[in-house]
């Protein structure tokens, strides 16, 4: 049977090329037929010079606008380009990794149900031969063929998770299997994206991988923690049984370009109500400790530890640690702002402390986080800068989220 891959990327191209020539050229051919027919006394040659020319003219025309430039991707042989999927890849994180990949040369697939991901992250691959988006939800069996899977699927900030919690639990449960299904089925590898929130509210510091956490599993925060938890437990259960090849990345706090300004999360909302001028909202005493990394950072890890012989947990993450209460004041003075600080009452199982040790990264992947906090932080605080100007321009303003879950309310799951 003949892959529809193949066909489905020549028909995209195909379509959003050169359909406007073509119906550009049909147009022009029109317009000569008329021409021909009320001046029949002049000659044909001349005449079909001179559309020529418009055609010429018209094709120069049309295919500017929609001729799009890409950015550099690199020449890979047959051998050496792999075909890569990327579960949640419109989402914050895997949209920079779908940027890293497709850079390297390798053919992307990209499948995301829109719920945190973002269609304009990845619009610039978008007709690119390498590149296929593809709207379907993990909870639902995929069949395609790839060499490597990077499940990151699932809502990350806790607004995001509570919001439905049914939904959260069974991404991480039915998504994973269903990822870890397609690895079996096709003979990938599959990395997934678990989180520092497995170690709980620690009581450990800092968290090396042999820690086992502090959870509680009935919390507002149990539909993330636990979800990660069990999918972790699948990964390893298909790697003894069934022989797949498994990575799984314990990723800690990180920020960037492309974070949704109102997710809930720290970095955004302090950045978010610094340029506002509104008051920095720090939940309890704001002796809490993060340790945040650049996303850049982040994704070349992910990329050494799925190319890596490492099937155990690996933390990834920035060691440099902050109170939550030193990183408003940085915010604030970064950005400038006269915002003051108000202290709120503080969340249900918010952890007291966080920060990864990395010494497993360092010796068997050569990773480290390279991106100073401050740098990263600027970066991240044009971007958001540049969104409010958009938002402004379609008269919405985003607020930020409180980090609590939403009672009351029903959810279709």
């Amino acid at each position: 049977m003949v892959s529809k891959g193949p066909l489905l990327r020549l028909l995209t191209a195909i379509n959003r090329r050169r359909m406007k020539l073509l119906v550009g050229l049909a147009f022009v051919a029109y317009v000569a037929c008329e021409s021909l027919q009320e001046n029949g006394d002049q000659k044909v040659e001349s005449k079909i010079e001179e559309v020529s020319l418009t055609a010429v003219a018209v094709c120069s025309v049309l295919k500017s606008p929609f001729t799009q430039k890409y950015p550099p991707v690199k020449f890979l042989s047959e051998k050496d380009r792999k075909r890569i999927l990327i579960t949640g890849g419109a989402g914050f994180v895997g949209s920079h990794l779908t940027d890293k990949l497709m850079m390297d040369g390798h053919e992307v697939t990209v499948v995301d149900n829109f719920f945190t991901g973002r269609k304009r992250n990845v619009e610039h691959w978008i007709g690119h031969e390498n590149f296929e988006l593809i709207n379907h939800d993990v909870v639902e069996p995929l069949y395609i063929e790839v060499d490597q899977i990077y499940h990151l699927a699932s809502p990350a900030s806790p607004p995001n998770y509570m919001y439905n919690p049914i939904k959260t639990l069974k991404t991480n449960t039915i998504g994973t299997l269903n990822m870890l299904g397609l690895a079996k089925r096709v003979g990938a590898r599959l990395l997934l994206a678990s989180t520092s929130e497995v170690y709980g509210d620690p009581e450990v510091h800092p968290q090396n991988e042999d820690y086992w956490g502090h959870v509680n599993p009935i919390g507002p925060r149990a539909c993330y923690d636990e979800g990660k938890r069990v999918a972790e437990t699948m990964c390893y259960a298909y790697m003894k049984q069934e022989g797949v090849e498994v990575r799984v990345a314990r990723i800690f706090n990180t920020f960037g370009p492309r974070m949704h300004m109102n997710d809930g999360r720290v970095v955004s909302n302090f950045i978010l109500q610094a340029l506002q001028g509104e008051p920095l909202t720090v939940y309890g005493p704001g002796t809490q400790t993060r340790a945040f990394q650049y996303v850049s950072d982040l994704v070349n890890g992910l990329v050494a530890l799925m190319n890596s012989n490492v099937s155990s947990p690996v933390n990834l993450g920035n060691p440099e640690e902050h109170t939550i209460l030193e990183f408003a004041q940085l915010i604030k003075k970064l950005v400038g702002s006269g915002s003051e600080i108000q202290f709120l009452s503080e969340a249900q199982d918010d952890p007291q402390k966080r920060k990864p040790d990395i010494r497993k990264a360092k010796l068997l992947l050569g990773w480290e986080p390279v991106v100073p906090l401050e740098e990263g932080l600027n970066k991240a605080i044009h971007y958001f800068r540049k969104e409010l100007e958009y938002q402004a321009n379609n008269q919405y303003i985003p607020k930020p989220k409180p980090a609590r879950m939403k009672k009351g309310r029903t959810r279709h799951n």
